[in-house]
């Protein structure tokens, strides 16, 4: 006997069939009258019951809700049996469709979105959401929808969806809104005209928030400029549903020509113009929050650093002297020597000046070894700690560096060498091919939390020297070769 689920009717399920990608199963089910129909079946997990929630749901070009209830641990929702999904459709038809078809089926899907707009946000848009049901292209499968209204919740589904149809707003993490559908609808209108997604991947995350999608041809421009909007970086640049739907109903009714086949050229490139905006604002975005990030685990980072060698210096000489800076920072002073480490300073890339290192610099520091009186005038040293990539792209350490002066511009040693150099015009100078002013006279050297002893070792040696007033000048520069860097 086939299984049956007992709901408001019962129903007999037959074959599952459907996207198997998506929430739930789906089952061929017949009623009690014979209806044919299909039975979805969802698991009662948290977060996986808001399907339920629009079965009430009234609205254009919504596949309906039949009947609704529980079966074996899942929940059931009974819905009419599809003619087939727009990705079967498409699929069948080679990949494009002709504009006429594409402009209806982009007209019952806008009509669905501008009844939903202000209630209910569907967050999964595709072609295999999409269905036939008597003549016309429904929404289905609103596993990830939310009300438009609804606060954050623990189970809002924030990081599901289909990565070729997902807005930038929500690679971001941000509230979907109905404008985030209609970026999911211009994806599916290119997708329909083209034959191709206007992002292919593999990182569909930066294409979706930097990049432009390569242009339609052969559409008329009303069409394409269409399509563009609602693949604009910024919600509230993208058309509403409403507006939407209007402005299909006008490219369905004629084609534009003369005076109107103008108008509708320079609004394409008016929307290309906003388009381009958007994206570099979503860049500049992306860019901005990137820095702020790495910023924070540098400081973190340099934190734990500074105190480990704070500690390990006061449990050596517990009669030094510790004062700490404002801003972070401190200064230990033992008899006429003096080590410093400074506080941690972001950076902004406009401090080059045009001077940039081909490896990004992201946060920086000094360490600083002073003596009072020593031997020949020498007063002592200050090195440059870098949270940076300097020697694998994308692979972000504190280093430490310092620089010198080019031993052909100085006739006499100087009081401070090497010294600290902040990212800038200067350093990035000394970090270029060829002769110039400054030079690197340190290698870059990673500092890091599991390999500290060298480098304490080697600071607190001179903290030593100083308070003994025997520090002395380096007897070579650079006293290490330069190494390599990006």
């Amino acid at each position: 006997m086939a299984e049956q689920a007992v709901l408001g009717q019962v129903w007999e399920l037959g074959t599952r069939i459907g996207d198997p990608s998506g929430f739930g199963k789906v089952f061929e089910a017949t009623g009690e009258n014979g209806r044919q129909a299909v039975v979805k079946l969802v698991p009662k997990e948290p977060g996986h019951e808001r399907e339920l929630e629009f079965v009430n749901t009234a609205t254009r070009n919504v596949v309906p809700v039949l009947d609704h209830g529980e079966h074996d641990g899942h929940w059931a929702i009974v819905m009419p049996r599809a003619d087939k999904s727009l990705s079967q459709h498409l699929a069948e038809a080679g990949g494009t469709l002709p504009l006429d078809e594409v402009v209806q089926i982009l007209r019952d899907i806008a009509a669905a979105l501008a009844d939903l707009d202000g209630d209910i946000v569907h967050r999964d848009l595709k072609p295999a959401n999409i269905l036939l049901l008597d003549g016309a292209w429904c929404l289905a499968d609103f596993g990830l929808a939310r009300f438009a209204d609804a606060t954050t919740a623990a189970n809002t589904w924030k990081f599901a969806g289909t990565e070729g149809y997902i807005p930038p707003e929500r690679w971001r993490q941000e509230r979907a809104t109905i404008a985030s559908d209609v970026y999911s609808l211009g994806v599916i209108a290119y997708q329909l005209i083209a034959g191709t997604l206007p992002f292919t991947g593999p990182d569909f995350r930066n294409q979706h928030l930097h990049a432009d999608p390569p242009a339609l041809a052969g559409v008329p421009a009303a069409m394409a400029a269409l399509v563009e909007e609602c693949l604009n970086k910024a919600p509230q640049a993208r058309p509403t549903p409403a507006n939407l739907d209007a402005r299909l109903n006008r490219i369905q009714q004629a084609p534009s020509t003369g005076g109107l086949a103008a108008l509708a050229q320079a609004n394409r490139d008016e929307a290309a113009r906003q388009a381009e905006s958007a994206r570099q604002e979503s860049q500049h975005r992306t860019e901005t929050e990137r820095r702020k990030d790495l910023f924070r685990a540098a400081k973190n980072a340099m934190t734990r650093i500074a105190e480990m060698v704070l500690d390990t210096v006061t449990d050596a000489a517990p009669s030094a002297n510790v004062t700490r800076g404002p801003q972070g920072g401190w200064a230990v002073t033992l008899n006429r020597g003096r080590l410093k480490m400074s506080a941690v300073h972001d950076t902004d890339p406009a401090m080059w000046r045009g001077a940039a290192p081909r490896f990004d610099v992201i946060a920086y520091a000094t360490i600083s070894l002073e003596c009072d009186a020593s031997y020949g005038g020498y007063q002592g040293r200050t090195h440059s700690l870098w949270y940076c990539d300097a020697q694998t792209e994308g692979e972000y350490h504190w280093y430490e560096t310092a620089f010198m002066t080019s031993p052909l511009l100085i006739r006499v040693a100087p009081a401070i060498e090497p010294f600290s150099l902040p990212p800038g015009p200067e350093a990035g100078a000394a970090l270029r091919p060829g002769m110039g002013v400054h030079q690197v006279a340190w290698p870059f050297t990673e500092v890091g939390i599991s390999d500290l002893d060298a480098f304490i070792d080697r600071w607190t040696e001179g903290l030593a020297n100083a308070a003994a007033g025997q520090l002395t000048h380096p007897s070579t520069m650079p006293e290490r070769p330069p190494g390599t860097w990006r």
